[in-house]
């Protein structure tokens, strides 16, 4: 599908079904929490400066384009924006893009733009440029996917309380339950985490992955999304950080956080709709809008 760009003007989202958030599993509550007690004690507003930054790219191996895509009526990343503006928690929200026509665009509906460089490497990097491009200062960067178009507000809110509330932790992240159907999809990020709501790992494969080679319909295994916030202090100096065995084996980003040795904090949330990864997903998404009335 030739993605069209129809730049309408911003309009307030429809009511939808609020996803709800099931856990966030508060740092300061669990055991390390002595000591990490003591450093939110120090300020009431511990990493309170919020920034939601919305990395987009036109060239792209799989989707060129994607951010532009027409969906129902509007270019995917409008659909982004609009919904990223009713989080709670972000104090600022921009898009950041290498390329002209997505600037263009998203001036055309309302947004701010930070122009970054081609060279970053991926949505991480793009975000820590943009980061270094604002005038104010802030303590959490939220990275908001371009092509998940139905974010939910609460999920971003959820990430955001999560760091908040994690400060042995530099990065925060969802997942959602996994479809059967999605388990060996290489597109479809599997996540495992730990019994305090900390990432295990990663994977493109499915994980865990037992000896029978097949997906046991009673095991909850979860699917990563893709938005996730970091602490900027700890995003200034991940673009320095060497790429990691892990990281370039599974192609996922995220690795390199927990090779170097940090922690990253994990919420489970509802979340029936998949972002779009390739070409043949505009059309799910599309008809998963229409069955809902969603606009």
């Amino acid at each position: 599908m030739s993605p069209k760009s129809i730049c309408s003007p911003s309009e307030s989202s429809s009511s939808t079904k609020s996803w709800i958030v099931h856990g966030i599993v508060a740092g300061a509550a669990i055991a390390v929490a002595v000591g990490a007690r003591a450093y939110l004690g120090r300020s009431k507003n511990f990493r309170s400066r919020v920034v939601g930054i919305i990395p987009a790219r036109f060239a792209s191996s799989r989707f060129e384009g994607k951010p532009l895509v027409n969906i129902l009526g509007k270019p995917m990343i409008q659909r982004t924006w609009e919904r990223s503006k009713l989080a709670t928690t972000l104090d600022h929200l921009v898009v950041a893009t290498d390329d002209e026509k997505i600037a263009e665009c998203c001036r055309q509906f309302g947004a701010d733009v930070i122009m970054t460089s081609e060279s970053c490497r991926n949505g991480t990097e793009r975000c820590n440029e943009a980061l270094q491009k604002l005038e104010k200062k802030y303590d959490i960067v939220v990275n908001i996917q371009g092509d998940e178009p139905l974010i939910e507000p609460e999920i971003i809110d959820g990430v955001v309380k999560a760091l908040q509330a994690a400060p042995d932790a530099v990065f925060s992240t969802a997942v959602t339950s996994l479809k059967p159907e999605d388990a060996f999809d290489p597109n479809r990020v599997k996540c495992v985490v730990d019994n305090r709501g900390y990432a295990i790992y990663f994977s493109r494969g499915l994980i865990p992955y037992n000896k029978s080679g097949k997906v046991n319909p009673q095991f909850p295994y979860l699917l990563h999304l893709g938005i996730q916030s970091y602490d900027s202090n700890f995003l200034k100096i991940y673009p320095g950080l060497h790429p990691t065995p892990l990281q370039l084996e599974e192609d996922l980003e995220q690795l390199k956080v927990l090779e170097n040795g940090y922690k990253m904090k994990v919420i489970k949330v509802d979340h029936e709709a998949h972002g779009v990864d390739a070409p043949e997903d505009v059309e799910k998404i599309e008809s998963f809008m229409r069955e809902r009335n969603l606009s």
